[in-house]
């Protein structure tokens, strides 16, 4: 199987991208790149439709002009973690939930550590809103991305969330 790579800079960070013929299958970090480029021994870096259509969709999201995306995704990971990914999706455009909220929505109200440390390892950050979490006094906890990144991705929703509805 090919496996497409890209690096784009966008205003909140460099962003690496990785996806096969069909599906976006990363979307890091730098930080987090160097652990994650391991999965993928070897990386072609010619042209992707579904790279193509990944970056365009993120600047135009970043841009205040997308809510949702449509590229198509597959993560990697536990039966858990894909609970907890999936779930990420239906937290809407400009809303906030808690770690609590998040683990009483997929039915494990005991499990709110374990779905912070799913969403810390959520491969697909941006596209999988994990940055629509926050602590339960509303505090902006941990991102991947860091939490000036977080701040600039809630601050962006919540201003074109007004203006859309």
């Amino acid at each position: 199987m090919n496996f497409y790579y890209r690096k784009i800079k966008t205003p909140v960070g460099v962003l690496h991208l990785v996806s096969d013929e069909k599906k976006l299958q990363i979307t890091a970090f730098s930080k987090h790149w160097p652990s994650l480029k391991k999965l993928f021994p070897k990386l072609n870096l010619k042209r992707s439709p579904i790279l193509d259509l990944a970056e365009t969709e993120i600047r135009e999201y970043l841009k205040g002009k997308l809510l949702k995306f449509s590229v198509p995704v597959e993560f990697q990971g536990t039966e858990f973690q894909k609970r907890v990914w999936t779930s990420l999706r239906k937290i809407q455009y400009g809303e906030t939930i808690s770690y609590k909220q998040q683990a009483e929505r997929i039915h494990q109200p005991n499990a709110v550590r374990a779905v912070a440390r799913a969403n810390g390892m959520n491969p697909l950050c941006i596209i999988i809103p994990c940055h629509r979490v926050i602590g339960s006094s509303g505090s902006l906890t941990g991102y991947a991305g860091g939490i000036a990144a977080k701040q600039l991705l809630l601050k962006l929703e919540s201003e074109n969330f007004t203006k859309t509805v």
